[in-house]
C-alpha cells in the first residue's frame, strides 16, 4: 500500500448532513493533467462541494497547480493506477466521516456543475452507485470511445445483468462502504468496469443519469488508456467475471438488493417459470449472444444433462433461456454430431471415418465420443457464430419495420428502462 501525503480534510458541509443525501466528498484524482486539473476543481467547488485532489504519483507538477485552492490535496509516491487512487480516496473519506466520493475526471471531460444530478440521485436509493452517463451524440466523440463504451455494456450486462448506458464513464458517485468493504483485483483503467459487476453482486442499485461530456480536438486530448495493454486486461478481467458468474455458488452480498438484476422462480413451480422465461426482453446482440450459447452448448456431447447446461449457462450470462434452449435443436441428432464426429476423426486420424459397423459404433463407442467433443469445439462456436449472425439481422431488421409502421410502439430497451 502506498503512503499518502496528506493536507488537512476538508469538513463535511452541514448541508449535506441533513436529509437522505449521503454527506459526499468529490474526488478528482489526477496523473499528469497539469493543463486542466485547476479549472476542474475551482468549478467543483463552485457547486459547495468539498474537494480532494488525488495525484497518483504525477510527473508534471499536477498538485502544485491547486496549491491556492481551498482543496484537500494528496499524494500517493508511486503511480498506481486510477482504481488504486479512487481506493486510496475512500480511505481517506472514510477517516473524515464522509459516506461517499463522487470521482470527477481531471482532464476536463465531465461538467462538475451536474455533480448535484448525481448526488440528487443516489438520495433516492442510497445506498448505490450513481454512473454519469455520457451524452456521446455530438460529432467530435472518437469512434473507438463509443465501441469501446458499447463494447464495456454488452460484457457487463452477462456478468451482472444490468443493462446499463455507459460502463466505463469516469463520472461516478461510489458509497466508501462498499469500497472499504470489497475486494478487487483491479487497480488501473479495468477497475471501474470491476467495482460496477462487484456493486451489483453486492447488492448494490446501479443508477445512471444523463450528463453533459467535453471532448477536446485530437491534438488537445491527453490519455493514457494503452492500446495494448489496457485491452489486454480488460480481456482477461472479462474472462475472470464471465467464469466466476458462471460457478454455482453465489457471491458475496453486503447490502440488502432494492434493484435485483434478476430473480427466477423455482423450477419446482413450471408455471410461473414458463411465464418468466416468456416475459423476458432481450436486444438484438443478446438474443444473438443466447443463441450462441444454445448451438455451442447444444453441439457438445452432453445430450442427457444438455437442456439442464444451457438454460444455467443461459441463467448466469442472463441471456434469453427460451432463445438458447431454442437454438440448441440446430445441433439435434444426428446431424451436427456427425459433423463433429467426422470432424474429430480427422483432425486425429488424418481421413475421415466411413467404416459404420458394430465395432466402429460401440466397442468404440469413447473414440467416438472423444471425436465428437474435438470436432465440436470447432464447429460449434462457429455454428454458433452465424446462428447468432443470423438471428441478430433477422430482430434488428423485425424490430426496425414494426418501429417504422408503429412509431408509437415503445422499443424493447424502452420497456426495460421503464420497468427500472
Amino acid at each position: 500500500m502506498h503512503k499518502i501525503q496528506a493536507t488537512a480534510p476538508p469538513p463535511v458541509p452541514a448541508s449535506q448532513s441533513a436529509g437522505a443525501a449521503p454527506k459526499t466528498l468529490v474526488v478528482i484524482p489526477v496523473y499528469n493533467h497539469a493543463d486542466t486539473v485547476a479549472g476542474v476543481a475551482r468549478r467543483a467547488l463552485d457547486q459547495g462541494f468539498p474537494v480532494l485532489v488525488l495525484d497518483d504519483g504525477s510527473t508534471d507538477g499536477s498538485l502544485d497547480t491547486v496549491a491556492g485552492l481551498p482543496v484537500a490535496r494528496h499524494r500517493l509516491p508511486v503511480n498506481g493506477g486510477k482504481g488504486g487512487a479512487i481506493l486510496a480516496a475512500a480511505r481517506l473519506a472514510r477517516s473524515w466521516g464522509y459516506q461517499a466520493i463522487l470521482t470527477i475526471d481531471a482532464d476536463g471531460q465531465h461538467d462538475p456543475a451536474e455533480a448535484g444530478v448525481l448526488v440528487e440521485a443516489a438520495s433516492c436509493s442510497w445506498p448505490c452507485i450513481v454512473i454519469g452517463a455520457r451524452r456521446m451524440e455530438t460529432d467530435n466523440v472518437p469512434r473507438s470511445s463509443l465501441f469501446g463504451r458499447d463494447f464495456s455494456n454488452f460484457w457487463v450486462r452477462l456478468e451482472c445483468g444490468r443493462t446499463l448506458p455507459d460502463t466505463q464513464s469516469g463520472y461516478r458517485l461510489y458509497p466508501v462502504e462498499f469500497l472499504q468493504r470489497s475486494r478487487f483485483l483491479s487497480r488501473r483503467y479495468t477497475f471501474e468496469i470491476e467495482v460496477l459487476v462487484r456493486g451489483s453482486w453486492a447488492g448494490l442499485p446501479v443508477l445512471s443519469v444523463p450528463v453533459s461530456v467535453y471532448y477536446p480536438p485530437g491534438d488537445q486530448r491527453v490519455s493514457h488508456f494503452h492500446k495494448f495493454k489496457d485491452n489486454l486486461r480488460l480481456s482477461c478481467l472479462h474472462t475472470f467475471l464471465v467464469s466466476r458468474a458462471l460457478l454455482p455458488w453465489p457471491q458475496r452480498r453486503l447490502f440488502r438488493d432494492g434493484d435485483a438484476a434478476e430473480t427466477m422462480p423455482s423450477i419446482f413451480h413450471p408455471a410461473r417459470y414458463f411465464k418468466a422465461l416468456s416475459l423476458e426482453h432481450s436486444s438484438p446482440r443478446e438474443l444473438a449472444a443466447a443463441v450462441w450459447v444454445g448451438i455451442f452448448l447444444g453441439a457438445l456431447p452432453i445430450i442427457p444433462f444438455g437442456i439442464a447446461a444451457i438454460v444455467y449457462a443461459s441463467h448466469k450470462l442472463h441471456l434469453n433461456k427460451l432463445a438458447s434452449v431454442g437454438a440448441s435443436n440446430v445441433c439435434c441428432a444426428p446431424f451436427v454430431p456427425f459433423l463433429c464426429v467426422e470432424l474429430g476423426h480427422y483432425l486425429i486420424h488424418g481421413s475421415f471415418w466411413t467404416e459404420f459397423n458394430r465395432h466402429t459404433l460401440l466397442d468404440q463407442l469413447h473414440h467416438r465420443i472423444w471425436e465428437w467433443l474435438l470436432g465440436s469445439l470447432l464447429i460449434g462456436p462457429l455454428l454458433g457464430a452465424a446462428g447468432g449472425l443470423v438471428t441478430y439481422l433477422l430482430v434488428r431488421s423485425f424490430r426496425r419495420r414494426r418501429e417504422q409502421s408503429d412509431p408509437a410502439a415503445p422499443s424493447d430497451l424502452g420497456k426495460k428502462a421503464a420497468a427500472r
